[in-house]
């Protein structure tokens, strides 16, 4: 088995890719669609879920928890990776086989709200649960995918994501929750037309 990696060592082939290939638009829009979450490139998928997963192998989770539909592929790469299921909550005319939790996430971008929907027999009680996403920038997703857990008697030990935009502070709800945050590239703030980036030496087998 792999060791675990430190929480927030930066993978590399991620940040860079960043660096060299992000659109930005503003001080709040980071766009990597073209490998990330439109586009999807199965090799440098498989590279991340490896890495995040040694991130959070420590945390030991028995199922990961994910929204349709950009963290399905990071947490489809991580749950490989770990050797766990992952369940995905629906959002998208969400019909599931009742009972089931939910909960109402405001979409500031989108605009409206949206309804996440996971069928209970799926979360156990006592069960360990991660939190896989391709960003946290606000955290609303992640924080609803919590309170859900909890509803369900179970515990998230980890949330994981590819990439964090630090200047939007997302990770605050989740860590006064006292949830561990796991991250593969954390951007510090956007601007000049670029992405600026944490960068800190990087541990393991990265």
């Amino acid at each position: 088995m792999p060791a675990s990696v430190a929480l927030d060592t930066p993978f590399a082939p991620l940040v860079e890719r960043i660096l060299r290939e992000a659109t930005v638009e503003g001080d709040r829009i980071l766009k990597i669609d073209h490998f990330l979450n439109h586009r999807i490139e199965p090799e440098f998928m498989s590279a991340m879920g490896a890495a995040l997963a040694d991130r959070i192998r420590s945390c030991a989770p028995d199922l990961l928890l994910t929204a349709e539909a950009s963290g399905i592929a990071p947490t489809l790469a991580t749950a490989l990776a770990l050797n766990v299921p992952m369940v995905y909550a629906k959002k998208y005319a969400p019909v599931v086989e009742p009972p089931a939790l939910s909960r109402i996430v405001p979409s500031p971008t989108k605009g409206g709200d949206t309804r996440l929907v996971v069928a209970s027999r799926y979360l156990a009680a006592g069960m360990r649960v991660a939190l896989i996403d391709d960003f946290l920038a606000n955290g609303r997703t992640a924080l609803a995918l919590a309170e859900i857990v909890a509803e369900a008697g179970a515990h998230v030990v980890v949330a994981g994501f590819l990439v964090e935009k630090l200047f939007q502070a997302g990770r605050g709800p989740l860590v006064e929750r006292g949830i561990p945050i796991a991250t593969l590239a954390q951007v510090e703030r956007l601007a000049d037309g670029k992405a600026w980036m944490v960068e800190h030496a990087a541990q393991a087998s990265d």
